[in-house]
């Protein structure tokens, strides 16, 4: 897979990972591309270490799926360190 294709990967798994989360998540477009592209990564290294699937394929399912639930992780942990914060 291509770098650009990477790229709308990770920002489409970020927003479907938004979408899925409920609540306000912290950040916007550039963050959501951010988090997407690292749970993309997560997404992709979890599944083929677990599952022993190749991610070269744009529109493979497996691929899609995995990208989504890496940015959920991501977005979680985000949220967890960032988003709880109060101030006195």
């Amino acid at each position: 897979m291509g770098f650009w294709a990477f790229l709308i990967l990770g920002l489409i798994a970020g927003v479907i990972a938004r979408i899925v989360i409920p609540g306000k998540q912290p950040g916007g477009f550039w963050v959501t591309l951010l988090l997407g592209v690292l749970g993309a990564m997560l997404g992709g290294w979890l599944g083929g270490l677990i599952f022993n699937i190749g991610f070269d394929k744009f529109w493979s399912w497996s691929t899609w799926l995995f990208a989504v639930i890496g940015a959920v992780i991501v977005i979680l942990i985000a949220q967890a360190i960032f988003g709880r914060r109060k101030t006195a």
